[in-house]
């Protein structure tokens, strides 16, 4: 639900959070005593921060060349780290306007990994952490109950994870200086090998790697990270160009985060392979709804360019992800259906059942309004008055007599409804309108559908 009117202070509250913790890590990261160099790897062009002889000259990766971190290296030196003002810029965040922080061991975890250099090597935090910072990204309150989690995901893929040149501490190390008990987790198929860590109380930090070749279960090493990590169909899609993002913990932490739009749909094809039932596969649905009723509105450009590469990668993929699409909310699968053009009946089929409410006038709008469910969701089917008085012997009426008249005609109304619900482009998410100049073409169909089901 979006912040009503202090959406634009929030968003650029977090912005300027984003802004400053960004400049922090990179300040962390790379001393001043040392030196910026560039290298070309396979026609590309890399960073890389060189330490002085006395610190042995090593190498630390800095990133892909680009003009964002251009600008981080020319300022490097100028750039200054206000814990303070940071702290300041979270407490608002969260006190003032409601976005979600992680429980603090959670928080703490993710610290340690982001200050021994996961994210700065091309980690990305997946999963309900990352979910967690979109609040803020995108300026919107997401459902509490989609936000709740035990877990830290952590993803990278394996080439990068060898062609960086860099390492962090060991993991486990990195996660016993937060919490001495946490101990690496015998991976099913290989003892002697761990891709997860779990602590007591049941916090547990997860590796993930995509599973690009054929199907395997065998932990896959990640270098850089000096561990290994579980190979998952789907993933390389989901942690594509990911995004800068904040943890809102302590002072803020710098992550880097799956595409909000990617996440909502990668969540629509996982929640297919998990069995009905189990929590996670509602979680899914849940947080995929959430991101899609808010993208649609703010990042249609985006969302729409995700749908196409996850539409584009073949059978298995389209299948997922309209099986995906038939689970969320009415309004948020309509945001979504809109942008790219689809009509509702071909995303899965829509079943919509109307109610036994009485019909209403809306006034603001000029219409009667009954209304109908469609897998869970409300939709708001509505009759303009000009239609009424068209084509329903309304006209000279008052508004409640026109009421009247529609329940009077409710059979064929809600015909009309429901074929224009189901087969006409979209107009507005969760919403039919019927208006004057619908209804002989709604007529036509209807008589045309009746001939043929009595063929």
């Amino acid at each position: 639900m979006a912040i009503s009117n202090s959406n634009l202070i929030a968003q650029t509250t977090y912005a300027e959070l984003l802004a400053q913790c960004a400049s922090g890590a990179f300040s962390d990261a790379f001393p001043e005593d040392g030196a910026f160099i560039s290298k070309v790897l396979k026609g590309r062009r890399y960073w890389y921060f060189q330490l002085p002889a006395d610190r042995g000259r090593t190498q630390r990766y800095v990133g892909p060349d680009s003009p964002d971190l251009l600008a981080q290296i020319a300022h490097h030196r100028e750039a200054r780290d206000d814990q303070r003002t940071r702290r300041a810029l979270v407490s608002s965040l969260v006190r003032t306007f409601g976005l979600p922080r992680p429980v603090g061991e959670i928080g703490d975890i993710v610290a340690a990994l982001a200050k021994a250099g996961v994210f700065r090597l091309r980690g990305v935090l997946v999963g309900t952490v990352a979910y967690q910072t979109y609040s803020g990204m995108l300026g919107c309150r997401l459902p509490a109950a989609a936000l709740q989690t035990g877990d830290v995901d952590i993803a990278q893929f394996k080439n990068i994870s060898i062609a960086v040149g860099d390492k962090t501490p060991p993991v486990l190390d990195v996660l016993k200086a937060v919490n001495e008990s946490f101990r690496p987790v015998p991976h099913n198929s290989d003892s002697r090998r761990s891709t997860s860590y779990a602590a007591k109380g049941g916090l547990r930090v997860d590796f993930l790697t995509p599973n690009e070749g054929r199907e395997t279960d065998a932990p896959q090493q990640l270098p850089s990270f000096q561990t290994d990590a579980q190979p998952l169909r789907f993933l390389d899609y989901l942690i594509y160009e990911p995004e800068p993002a904040v943890l809102l913990h302590g002072a803020g932490v710098f992550v880097q985060v799956p595409a909000p739009e990617r996440y909502a749909l990668h969540k629509l094809i996982v929640s297919q392979r998990r069995p009905v039932g189990i929590s996670k596969r509602d979680k899914d649905i849940l947080q995929a709804s959430a991101l899609l009723g808010v993208l649609a509105q703010d990042r249609p450009h985006e969302l729409k360019s995700a749908w196409e590469d996850a539409y584009a990668r073949g059978p298995t993929w389209r299948r997922l992800v309209i099986a995906g699409l038939t689970l969320v909310d009415p309004r948020s699968r309509d945001g979504l259906l809109k942008i790219i053009g689809w009509r509702r009946e071909l995303a899965g089929k829509p079943e919509l059942v109307f109610t036994s409410q009485r019909p209403r006038y809306d006034f603001d709008r000029d219409v009667v309004i009954f209304m109908a469910g469609d897998r869970g969701g409300q939709v708001r089917c509505e009759i303009s008055r000009e239609a009424l008085e068209d084509n329903f012997d309304a006209d000279g009426l008052n508004r409640e007599e026109r009421v009247e008249r529609a329940i009077q005609n409710i059979s064929t109304i809600e015909r009309m409804a429901r074929a224009k619900y189901l087969s006409w482009p979209i107009e507005e998410p969760g919403v039919v309108l019927i208006r004057t100049e619908d209804v002989a073409r709604l007529r036509r169909a209807l008589q045309t559908r009746i001939r043929k089901s009595g063929n």
